[in-house]
This record gives structure tokens, C-alpha cells and sequence, in this order.
């Protein structure tokens, strides 16, 4: 067994962020085994997007590609990996926690005959033995879980999206492209896909915004949650929630930040009425600016925020949709004086 493998997801003809983030999981266990990081491309990829993953941590790129792949269901993607992880045998295999990878890397550890730890949050190496420490939410994730596979290869774990940032591109850095065969044997008749269809919601995803207005038990009623939804708006961005306000029924799970709903890595993270709790707060370890408002001056987001207000939300969030409505009418009256946009 040898060298660290990372599954890259593609959109079209293009690869997904989440590709650049499994890298920099997979380039600080691979430095800690010494050994390389391979990742594997499976579609229709030009060769500028596969060189980006050398740009980003890899080593080394396993490419598969064929006519039928844009129109194959999962199982066929489980019998590539199969074939290429019993050829190479990898030391360790992470794919993203993502639709795709709930589905294929499950029945994969199947076939391998291996363990799986899904929705991690940490991965690191365990210095003595060299096994890869596993780490996720446990009990509705009120407890944090570390697991590792002593006796079986590969050892493979999804990772939660935006759970870390992708490593600084580095134009300089050159890979080798292996460009794999296609095996007949590879293809699954026993499922067909007739066509694809894209979801419309008008609530886009948390997970990709920019901004993020999310807000806690501080609001103390649903009807109060119109501040936060009103506060998002006016910034552009995306509502958030804690678990116990979704759980109070004030906003629905697709909103829920934290280890037991979404982990995000916005631009700007404001957090409403929101104490802190650790599960929450991991979900938002990554964003690049916090801002907290609340009226306990102890509470746990405050010390991490790089913006606290202490006080009263009923008095702060109005005044602060007051001056984004000023300035957003100041701004337009100029735009129309000026005759330019």
C-alpha cells in the first residue's frame, strides 16, 4: 500500500472547488507518510483543468475518460475505482462529502472491503502506527469522534465541503497525467440514465455564498427571524441558523450551520443572537471575517468574532438595515445624477 488518493468531481467539462479542497487534506497526510498524492478525474476534463491539481497539491493525475461517462449512473464510476484502487492500492482514499461522494464511496468500501468514516471534519496521522485519524460529529454532533482503520487498506474517509481552503496556487508545481484505458467490463447495464434535471430554489445554497447572515435562540420567536432574512437581503447574501433555532422550527435544515448541518466558509459570517456553541462554531471556522452581535458580552462567538457588538439585536439590526437602506439610496440618487452605472 502506498500513496494518498483524492476522488476530483467535475461539473461539465469543469472541476469543482471542493477537488482543490480534498488536496490540501491529502498534501499534509501525504507529506506526514512521505509519500505522493494522486488524484483521480473520471469525464470529459481538458487538460488546463487536470493541470490545475498540480497547481494546487497534487503529484499525480489518474485520468478516465469515455463517450458514455456524461451519461453513466454511479455504479459505473464504483467499478472504475474498484478496478484502479485493486491495480495501485492506495494508502488512503478521501473523496467529498457531497451527493456524489455519499453515494460512490460507501458501496466503494464495499467492494474494496475496507472502512469508511463519512462527513469528517479533521484528518491527520497517527505518529506511531502511520493509520489516519478519522475525525467527525457523533450523537446528533454533540460529541466529536475519532476513528481510524488499523487493519484494512485503503483507509477512506469523505470530508466535509469547505471544512478547509484549498492551498495557495503554485503555477510552478508539475505532475505526471496517466491517462487510464477504458475497460468494457467498467460499463453497468443494469442502470440507465435517461436525462439529468437541476433542482430551482429560490434559496440558494449557504454552503457557496459569499455572505451569511445567520441568526440563534437570541431572537427569542420565529416572527423575529424576518431581522435576519431583512439583514441578508440588504447585503446580498444567504440566511443561516443555528441547530436550536432550526429545531424551534424558525428556519428549515437547509439553512442549519455547524457540524450536524452545513459547514461554510463565506467572506463575511455575521452571527445574530448566536452564543456559540462548539458545533456551530465549527461550521464557520473557515470564514474570513466574523461579525457578532449579542447582548452577553461572555458568549463564545464574541471572542472570536474580528467584529463584537455588544447590545441589544432588536436595536442594532434596525439600525444598521437604516443605514444599508441610506446608503444604498444615497448610492442610487448619485447613479442617477451622474447618468453612469
Amino acid at each position: 500500500m502506498h500513496d494518498v488518493w483524492t476522488l476530483a468531481e467535475c461539473h461539465g467539462t469543469t472541476l469543482k472547488d471542493v477537488s482543490y479542497e480534498l488536496l490540501a487534506w491529502g498534501r499534509t497526510l501525504a507529506d506526514s507518510l512521505r509519500c505522493k498524492l494522486c488524484s483521480v478525474v473520471i469525464g470529459d476534463i481538458p487538460d488546463d483543468e487536470i493541470r490545475l491539481l498540480f497547481t494546487y497539491g497534487a503529484d499525480c493525475v489518474y485520468v478516465v475518460t469515455h463517450e458514455q461517462l456524461g451519461w453513466s449512473g454511479h455504479e459505473v464510476y464504483v467499478n472504475i475505482l474498484t478496478g484502479l484502487s485493486e491495480e495501485h492500492k492506495p494508502e488512503i482514499f478521501l473523496g467529498a462529502a457531497t451527493t456524489s461522494g455519499r453515494s460512490i464511496f460507501p458501496a466503494l468500501a464495499v467492494r474494496l472491503r475496507t472502512g469508511l468514516t463519512a462527513d469528517c471534519t479533521e484528518l491527520s496521522i497517527e505518529e506511531k502506527s502511520g493509520n489516519l485519524l478519522q475525525t467527525r460529529p457523533a450523537i446528533g454532533g454533540n460529541i466529536m469522534a475519532t476513528i481510524k482503520t488499523p487493519e484494512h487498506r485503503p483507509q477512506m474517509a469523505t470530508v466535509r465541503a469547505k471544512s478547509i481552503r484549498h492551498l495557495p496556487a503554485d503555477s510552478s508545481r508539475k505532475g505526471e497525467i496517466v491517462r487510464v484505458p477504458w475497460n468494457p467490463a467498467w460499463q453497468d447495464e443494469r442502470v440507465t440514465v435517461l436525462g439529468t434535471r437541476k433542482e430551482h430554489s429560490d434559496q440558494g445554497s449557504i454552503m457557496e455564498a459569499e455572505i451569511v447572515v445567520a441568526g440563534g435562540k437570541g431572537l427569542k420567536k420565529k416572527e423575529n427571524f424576518r431581522l435576519i432574512e431583512d439583514l441578508a437581503h440588504a447585503l446580498g447574501g444567504q440566511v443561516g441558523a443555528t441547530r436550536d433555532a432550526v429545531d424551534r422550527g424558525w428556519k428549515g435544515y437547509p439553512h442549519q450551520v455547524g457540524l450536524s448541518g452545513k459547514t461554510i466558509s463565506p467572506r463575511l459570517y455575521m452571527g445574530i443572537g448566536i452564543s456559540g456553541a462548539v458545533q456551530h462554531m465549527a461550521g464557520i471556522k473557515t470564514a474570513e471575517c466574523i461579525v457578532a452581535i449579542n447582548a452577553d458580552e461572555r458568549a463564545n462567538l464574541l471572542r472570536v468574532a474580528d467584529f463584537a457588538l455588544v447590545g441589544d439585536l432588536f436595536e442594532i439590526v434596525p439600525e444598521l438595515l437604516r443605514r444599508l437602506n441610506l446608503a444604498l439610496d444615497l448610492a442610487l440618487d448619485f447613479v442617477l445624477e451622474d447618468g453612469s452605472t
